[in-house]
């Protein structure tokens, strides 16, 4: 017969889950941004798009057009409206990214985004 304590905590045979391993924690926070860059046909563009989760290294965003893997893009959060709440200070630099990762969703493209230097 098994103690309360092994049956509440278990201990894992399996090896760890890949968020667990990371650098800098996930947070899902939504926020619109400006994305800028060349798209796979090699077209610039500037489009809205949005951000689903962030952290200090990176960003999974929604992106209009599909990106080349390996590009570099501009992310830009525009300056809050002074109704807004402070989560972005005014001014914030645009961020620069290369495109590790895509999938369709749709009418949209999710993209993982790693940032040329770590922010925070």
């Amino acid at each position: 017969m098994r103690s309360r304590e092994e049956v509440l905590s278990p201990k894992l045979l399996v090896p760890p889950l890949v968020d667990e391993r990371r650098r800098f924690q996930r947070i899902h926070l939504q926020v619109p941004l400006f994305i800028r860059g060349k798209d796979a046909h090699g077209e610039q563009f500037v489009e809205l798009a949005k951000t689903l989760d962030i952290s200090g290294l990176g960003a999974f965003i929604t992106s209009p057009r599909q990106l080349p893997i390996g590009g570099i893009v501009t992310l830009t959060i525009p300056a809050p409206s002074i109704t807004a709440s402070a989560l972005v200070p005014a001014g914030m630099p645009p961020i620069q990214a290369r495109v590790k990762r895509q999938q369709e969703a749709g009418d949209v493209h999710l993209v993982g985004v790693e940032f040329l230097k770590p922010i925070g």
